[in-house]
């Protein structure tokens, strides 16, 4: 039986991670005096799995760790200026238009069209992700919304507790192996993963091949056949 999906926001619905590459290149630009395009990621990315903790994820989290970067590679003398051009493309980043991704739309009407319970489930700065789910005028379709600090096993539990009978009758369905799928087959649910051309370095996992509620599809189009499948135990 299946009756609740969940369905992963950023780069499975909308665009999102071209707008941090942008942003990644642009503040390469401003520090190319200090260090080169591959030791300034390395520091970027070091940060990150730092402040993770601390911060949390989103646009806000990001800024702030390029603020860190900056000061670190720069042995500290960064001028007062690059510092607030890196608060400007942080700004930037937090107005980016939404681009839903192929599918998207017709995938979330058809499946809420036919019955299923249709979580919206994402991690990320509430604000900006509150205005990118507005923006995205699907937010009709979802019966919850869940904006998360993390996603792991007890978040799946959590979630698909409250919003169904269950993990064993969910789905999540998303770009993220580490975030989207690997927690939610832990927890039970059918992991349901949509490669998207461009996915942040430290969201890359292996995928588990063999789990047997583990499925891959070429393009979000795929999935409402996919959930009818499942739905008959043909799945």
């Amino acid at each position: 039986m299946l009756s609740v999906i969940g369905l992963d926001a950023d780069d499975t619905l909308w665009q999102n991670e071209r707008y941090y590459r942008a942003a990644e290149a642009e503040f390469a630009a401003l520090l190319a005096d200090f260090a080169d395009p591959p030791a300034l990621q390395e520091r970027v990315d070091a940060c990150h799995r730092t402040n993770m903790g601390i911060y949390g994820v989103g646009a806000k989290s990001f800024t702030l760790t390029l603020i860190e970067a900056a000061i670190d590679v720069s042995d500290g003398v960064v001028s007062a200026d690059v510092l607030r051009k890196i608060v400007e493309v942080g700004r930037e980043l937090l107005a980016h238009p939404i681009e839903l991704l192929p599918h998207a739309r017709e995938v979330v009407e058809t499946l809420s069209a036919e019955g299923y319970r249709i979580v919206l489930i994402t991690k990320g700065d509430l604000f900006h992700q509150e205005r990118k789910i507005a923006a995205s005028l699907l937010d009709n379709h979802f019966d919850a919304v869940e904006i998360v600090s993390e996603k792991r096993p007890e978040t799946y539990n959590g979630i698909f507790a409250r919003h169904g009978a269950g993990a064993a009758s969910a789905m999540m369905v998303g770009n993220s192996l580490k975030s989207d799928i690997i927690p939610a087959i832990t927890a039970g649910a059918w992991g349901v993963y949509v490669p998207h051309e461009q996915t942040w370095a430290l969201e890359h996992a292996e995928p588990p091949e063999s789990a047997p509620r583990y499925r891959k599809l070429a393009h979000l189009g795929e999935l409402p056949a996919l959930a009818a499948r499942i739905a008959v135990g043909a799945g």
